[in-house]
């Protein structure tokens, strides 16, 4: 079972003092503690120090994401239909207090007394009435599994609001590996601008000594412009990344994001594939709530079964009646009233077959979820492996491109080959640094998804 109220608290605790640290990290950055007054005269963009686990509980803060809210309004929903549903199982008391005078025709009640000078009409008369009535409902099976049905509905609920925390926290950590990803393509692109000037450079000191061409010159100076066209496409990407975190997060989109955690390899144990199904069906927060909705349902069923049993309810009244306030006396009233329901036009039986109708679509819905489950955990495993391996091939293939670089270099500084032996070993090398950030890109999303997958994305954030 999901946790109840004091899981929504706990959150709400975690959500704050993340808010405050976020806050203090804007107000305490280096900017502003070493110019200090000169902020106010100049435009100074905050810079924002920014972790997953923190970008993460910013959206799941008290007003981050609206998808949250709206399911924890959903839950407080569900809780007040739970209370209601209980309440007719619980005592009923009211209290009265009545006074009134009152004339009465005794003809219009039936009472004609054939006397001379009989007059039929009766006062006024005034009639003083505090008095006090309980009812309780003693035996209505149907009434128990209607309070059932709503307290799954409630941990359907409980369950569907972590199904959304877990929704929010996949999206914003796969918007930061995005935004991870645009780091590393700036900084291999910024690293590729830099080999790019200082191979133009050796072209230019080879052409000096009179070992070099114009041509090698040329080519180099294209390749030149060439990375840093890359270079600008790259920080455009880097700024969509940020702003897209930005937006998703609810903060000001003008704010200078600062990543904390970095694009790395970090090896892992995969789980067994039935290991990792059985994680995933007692982990899944939205499998959880689908079994909780497919019992709501079918306690609903039985209970509108159980509506053509008899209902015993016990009343009682106590007060104190007379002419007035000064002048009354003591009166009560008990006892038991069995209900036998026999004829409704059709009703019970419409509504059994809807609540029937209701449960079978719950049950499909179950089943379909829990094969979609299975489908994902497979495909997440899967790609896991698969971008392991991309990662060593990368890394491979990026020491060789550096090693072939190094050398190509050397012959050329030594006049054994042309600067074309360089430029090809350059753009094999970029295309090296380019394959390692994809490859860690997709091994790190691929984590990700396999703990979204098997319900185990806590860790991340937690």
């Amino acid at each position: 079972m999901m946790p109840g109220a004091s899981f929504v608290n706990r959150w709400q605790k975690h959500a704050r003092g993340y808010a405050l640290l976020v806050l203090l990290l804007i107000v305490s950055s280096p900017t502003a503690a070493q110019e200090g007054a000169s902020n106010s005269e100049q435009n100074v963009r905050p810079v924002l120090s920014l972790s997953l686990k923190e970008a993460i509980a910013l959206a799941l803060a008290p007003e981050g994401d609206v998808r949250v809210r709206l399911a924890e309004q959903q839950l407080r929903r569900m809780q007040a239909q739970r209370d209601e549903v209980r309440a007719a199982l619980l005592p009923h008391v009211e209290a009265s207090l009545q006074e009134q005078n009152r004339t009465v025709n005794l003809e219009a009640l039936g009472i004609r007394i054939p006397f001379p000078g009989f007059r039929p009409f009766v006062g006024p008369f005034t009639t003083f009435d505090l008095r006090a009535t309980v009812t309780q409902t003693l035996f209505d099976l149907s009434l128990v599994r209607r309070l059932h049905a709503a307290s799954a509905s409630v941990n359907a609920a409980r369950a569907d609001l972590e199904r959304v925390r877990d929704h929010v926290a996949g999206q914003v950590a796969r918007l930061y590996l995005a935004a991870l990803r645009a780091e590393a393509a700036l900084a291999t692109a910024r690293a590729n601008v830099a080999l790019a000037e200082a191979l133009l450079k050796l072209a230019r000191d080879q052409k000096a000594v009179g070992t070099g061409i114009g041509i090698e010159v040329t080519r180099a100076e294209v390749q030149l412009a060439h990375e840093r066209q890359r270079l600008l496409i790259a920080e455009n990407e880097r700024r969509r990344a940020h702003l897209e975190l930005l937006a998703v997060l609810g903060l000001p989109l003008e704010t200078e994001v600062r990543l904390t955690d970095a694009l790395t390899y970090t090896p892992m144990e995969l789980p067994t594939l039935d290991h990792a199904l059985r994680t995933a069906w007692r982990s899944r927060a939205d499998y959880m709530a689908q079994q909780e909705r497919e019992a709501a349902a079918h306690l609903a069923y039985r209970a509108t079964k159980w509506e053509r049993l008899p209902s015993l309810v016990g009343f009682a009244d106590y007060g104190t009646i007379g002419m007035s306030p000064a002048h009354t006396a003591p009166t009560r009233t008990y006892g038991f009233a069995l209900r036998l329901p026999l004829f409704d036009g059709g009703r019970r039986e419409a509504h059994q077959a809807e609540a029937h109708a209701a449960w079978q679509q719950e049950r499909a819905r179950t089943e379909d979820l829990r094969r979609q489950i299975e489908r994902e955990v497979r495909l997440a495993l899967d790609d896991v492996r698969s971008a392991e391996e991309q990662v060593k091939v990368a890394e491979d293939g990026l020491r060789l491109a550096e090693r072939e670089l190094v050398q190509a270099r050397h012959r050329y500084e030594a006049g054994v080959t042309t600067g074309l032996e360089v430029t090809d070993a350059q753009t094999r090398l970029q295309r090296a640094r380019e394959n390692l950030v994809a490859a860690l890109y997709a091994y790190n999303l691929a984590r990700l998804e396999l703990a979204l997958a098997m319900g185990t994305l806590h860790p991340f954030w937690r």
